[in-house]
């Protein structure tokens, strides 16, 4: 049992030694971060941001991350790494974000971008690869924004999945896998899944460029090889060419002779030529989901309330790693947060109601002294209305 265990851990630490992380961050260095991070210049009105872990926290320095800090202003920065693609390969993107001044209207998603984004000029306009995360305005927006960039188009996940509203530090994962399904996490729990190419209306676009049956002329294509590969397929004595190529051309097939007169029914050529006639532009399973040049992390949105504080981004191709993260970092300070705010709610009632009673003492003083001036009053001119009368 002891040696299983061993086992068990000696797989699950292997594992994460092979995790490719391509980017993480957790604002545990002082002031250094601005050396890794790009304030927009692009325009002179963008809002500014600190590093600080609020008014409540679980841990006042592990909790430290970007925070917003001025009222109705877009924001621009951006961090960059070695570039990478991740094709073939499962994608993580996750962070934490905290409204802790209660958002009324603005953004909570990052966005990835290509190698090539212009730091110093980004803006609402540069091109990016991803979109993730919440997104609040009033009562009818509360969303979780999954929108990925294909064919020079942004796609947004057709699927309503709803974000959490209160001020509390939450985390979000994003989970993009080679074989086109996907993950949306909010605290380490499933709260979306399916289909990339499903739940993004991807299959319309497919559909709409995989090449038609009627826009070929079997006759002409290739040099008239398609008239010998319908009579190879229709013999069942035929011999394999020695240049058929199965890759390109598929597994090689007999059908057995026509009987009793009979012609053979209407054959699938589109099928049959499919892998000869792909065109260039057709899409691959993984064109969905592939990114050849991610370079970059960052934040590019509008606020009407400041205050959201943003940290512990990663990304990276490992599941377990992630979740491992998340665990180490905002699963570690959850708790004690909620406690801080606890207490710091408890002390204001405390506070409201000493000031309520110092208001209502002062007012009954006050009231008192008043009544005690007219009562003076009174009895002065009670005395001298009665020498009056003497």
């Amino acid at each position: 049992m002891a040696r299983a265990r061993v086992s068990l851990w000696a797989i699950c630490m292997l594992r994460v030694a092979l995790a490719t992380v391509y980017f993480q961050e957790e604002f545990l260095d002082g002031e250094r971060w601005r050396n890794r991070w790009v304030q927009s210049t692009n325009d002179s009105q963008f809002g500014h941001f600190r590093v600080s872990s609020g008014k409540f926290y679980g841990h006042k320095e592990k909790d430290k991350g970007l925070q917003t800090t001025q009222n109705s202003r877009f924001y621009a920065i951006s961090a960059s790494f070695k570039p990478f693609s991740n094709k073939g390969k499962t994608l993580v993107i996750q962070y934490t974000v905290k409204h802790e001044q209660k958002m009324d209207c603005g953004g909570g998603y990052i966005k990835v971008f290509p190698s090539d984004l212009d730091q110093k000029n980004l803006n609402g306009k540069s091109q990016y690869y991803i979109m993730f995360g919440p997104d609040i305005c009033g009562f009818d927006i509360k969303k979780v924004h999954v929108i990925l960039y294909f064919k020079n188009q942004y796609h947004s996940n057709k699927k309503p999945i709803r974000c959490k509203v209160d001020g509390f530090t939450h985390l979000y994962t994003l989970i993009l896998r080679p074989d086109l399904s996907y993950e949306v996490k909010v605290d380490g729990q499933s709260i979306e899944s399916g289909s990339i190419e499903y739940d993004w209306n991807l299959t319309s676009l497919k559909k709409a460029e995989t090449p038609s049956a009627e826009a070929r002329d079997w006759d002409q294509v290739d040099g008239g090889r398609a008239q010998d590969w319908e009579k190879h397929f229709l013999d069942a004595g035929a011999s394999k060419p020695s240049d058929w190529n199965s890759e390109l051309e598929g597994d090689w097939l007999q059908k057995p002779p026509y009987q009793d007169g009979l012609k053979p029914e209407g054959i699938d050529k589109d099928v049959w030529l499919h892998r000869q006639m792909k065109p260039a532009h057709y899409l691959t399973q993984y064109d969905l989901s592939e990114f050849e040049n991610i370079g970059a992390i960052g934040l590019e949105l509008w606020q009407v309330r400041s205050g959201t504080i943003f940290d512990n981004f990663l990304i990276t191709d490992d599941e377990e790693y992630a979740e491992r993260f998340g665990k180490a970092t905002w699963g570690e300070t959850k708790g004690p947060e909620k406690e801080m705010d606890a207490i710091q709610a408890k002390e204001e009632v405390k506070k409201a109601r000493e000031e309520d009673e110092e208001e209502l003492l002062t007012g009954k003083f006050r009231q008192e002294l008043l009544t005690g001036k007219l009562r003076r009053h009174d009895n002065h001119f009670s005395r001298f209305h009665r020498q009056g009368e003497l």
